[in-house]
């Protein structure tokens, strides 16, 4: 366990035991403290709130592996379960605040809460609420840069495809497609509890002004990640269907050539077939090579002369031929 606490207004950051934390929290006015888990739960793991001296059942969940997204209000303090991006998994941050404190739970690094810790001493939130709201947008900017990062290489992708298609696009894009689900369905359960709990908190008439404006700001944020992630969802979408699109028209260009080629060698096909009948007519009178050569050879030599003359003036042998030079580039 790793314990970092920011005292403010100066944004000191220090490292101490977490029984000093405690201290620390009961006797200060406005606190941060982070508590980094280990990845791995301990067996002789104790409750974060036991330790940092929190004894309302409320919070018992603080820092406890495979909470879901979470928003509430305990009459002066909040509580939330905060997801993120970490290295392209999804992560959660436990919060909890009160008028005096913010202390922050994760399990392994969390980059919103070390990007937090690094913008408090030039924001200088005014109290623990404000310091909160930039913890949430810390959050939702993991969100949004995965999602335009991924959004960017569906369009490179893309690019690639209608250059020269190979069969590993479609891996690559079968996997952004899925980055794109996981951020989704990490972020809207969770924006859908802030958004009904802030709404009701703002129809309080006690609800501070400025406080308004901090979660209107939120919710506003809120709305435009989650449209960048549907916008990620909607390219993926666009860009396999592209990709069939090339293979439709590769399989239509294969369908054409060998529609061509049985044009050309059905005629000789049905010759070959009726002259390798054995009637009485066609074994007592069409003896001589003469004949053999002028109904066998010439009628297929004739057939063939016309398909190809068919071919050349309808422009099909032409447009095959270009679509061949575009297939090569």
């Amino acid at each position: 366990m790793i314990v970092s606490m920011v005292s403010m207004p100066e944004g000191t950051v220090t490292n101490p035991h977490v029984s000093e934390a405690r201290e620390h929290l009961t006797a200060s006015r406005f606190l941060l403290v982070d508590v980094e888990l280990p990845e791995e739960k301990p067996p002789d793991e104790q409750p974060v709130a036991h330790l940092l001296g929190l004894e309302t059942e409320d919070v018992a969940w603080l820092g406890r592996e495979g909470e879901s997204a979470r928003a509430e209000f305990l009459g002066d303090s909040a509580a939330f379960v905060v997801p993120a991006v970490e290295a392209d998994r999804i992560t959660h941050v436990h919060a909890f605040v009160t008028e005096r404190y913010l202390i922050t739970a994760h399990r392994g690094p969390a980059g919103s809460v070390r990007n937090l810790t690094a913008r408090l001493p030039h924001e200088r939130p005014p109290d623990s609420v404000a310091m909160l709201f930039l913890l949430l947008e810390e959050a939702l900017d993991t969100f949004r840069r995965s999602a335009v990062q991924a959004l960017l290489e569906v369009e490179d992708l893309e690019d690639e495809m209608f250059q020269h298609r190979v069969p590993q696009h479609v891996y690559r894009l079968a996997r952004l497609r899925r980055r794109g689900a996981l951020l989704h369905h990490a972020l809207l359960p969770y924006l859908q509890v802030t958004d009904e709990i802030f709404t009701r908190r703002m129809m309080n008439p006690g609800f501070p002004e400025k406080r308004q404006k901090l979660a209107r700001d939120y919710q506003h944020t809120a709305r435009l990640v989650l449209t960048d992630i549907e916008s990620l969802q909607n390219s993926a979408r666009r860009a396999f269907a592209s990709y069939s699109s090339l293979v439709a028209g590769e399989q239509n260009s294969v369908i054409n050539r060998l529609a061509i080629v049985s044009t050309i060698f059905l005629p000789l096909t049905f010759l070959t077939g009726f002259f390798g009948m054995n009637f009485t007519y066609l074994t007592d009178e069409l003896e001589s090579r003469d004949v053999f050569w002028l109904l066998a050879v010439g009628l297929q030599a004739v057939f063939l002369l016309i398909a190809l003359y068919a071919l050349h003036r309808t422009r099909i042998w032409r447009r095959l031929r270009d679509d061949s030079g575009n297939d090569d580039q």
